[in-house]
């Protein structure tokens, strides 16, 4: 082995991986849209990944995002199970979190949660956007893991989208907060275990609220 090569636990994982599943790092490319050359660095330990690094090679390589986040070095913390659990589902709350993060610097409000929720009700209402939902919504467990509180709310929400169980104007709130949960594009980055996927849940929060509004309307 080159003397130049650092033998980092992403490196190896990825090589381990490649191996299994017969690939170079030239498809590995090819099917990730990152440059060969940033792959070899990121294998060969001379760069470190970042989030979108990660999780195109967990889709390409069909293996949990969690497994290259932590190989990665990232933090994996229990304070985002822990933060649900006591139900402090609010901008609020999150602001709290990030006080003592290093995205302390993140403004996330709930009007911007609100803006993209928006954005998705008009888009699940076409074909693409069901279909979206359909076909991400089981690939996004398999990469996050399927137990805890906001997983058993996302499963009930993606039962009654599936099943089509609400007015329409329902299923669009619905499928609009079970996009934002699939997009990994979301006001906090869902690499940042320990708070990272708080936004989505008041992305339920809030899909709910609307709901009930719609209801009482």
């Amino acid at each position: 082995m080159a003397k130049d090569v650092i033998n980092s636990p992403l490196g190896l994982l990825l090589r381990e991986l490649l191996k299994d599943r017969s690939l170079s790092m030239r498809k590995l490319s090819e099917l990730s849209k990152i440059d060969t050359a940033t792959i070899s660095r990121v294998i060969n330990g001379k760069r470190k990944a970042n989030l979108q690094h990660l999780e195109r090679f967990a889709d390409c390589l069909e293996v949990p995002l969690v497994d290259l986040v932590e190989a990665a070095g990232y933090p994996i913390e229990q304070k985002q199970e822990d933060f649900l659990l006591k139900n402090r589902t609010s901008a609020d709350s999150i602001q709290e979190v990030f006080a003592s993060s290093d995205v302390a610097n993140q403004n996330v409000t709930e009007a911007v949660i609100e803006q993209k929720l928006a954005k998705y009700q008009q888009y699940v209402q076409t074909v693409e956007g069901k279909n979206d939902i359909l076909t991400g919504f089981g690939k996004k467990l398999e990469s996050v893991g399927s137990i805890g509180p906001l997983i058993c709310q996302m499963k009930d929400l993606f039962k009654k989208f599936r099943l089509g169980k609400g007015t329409r104007s329902e299923l669009a709130i619905i499928g609009s907060a079970l996009l934002y949960f699939i997009i990994p594009l979301d006001a906090i980055p869902d690499y940042l275990f320990a708070i990272g996927y708080l936004d989505d849940a008041i992305a339920v929060q809030l899909a709910s609220n609307s709901i009930g509004r719609t209801n009482i309307e």
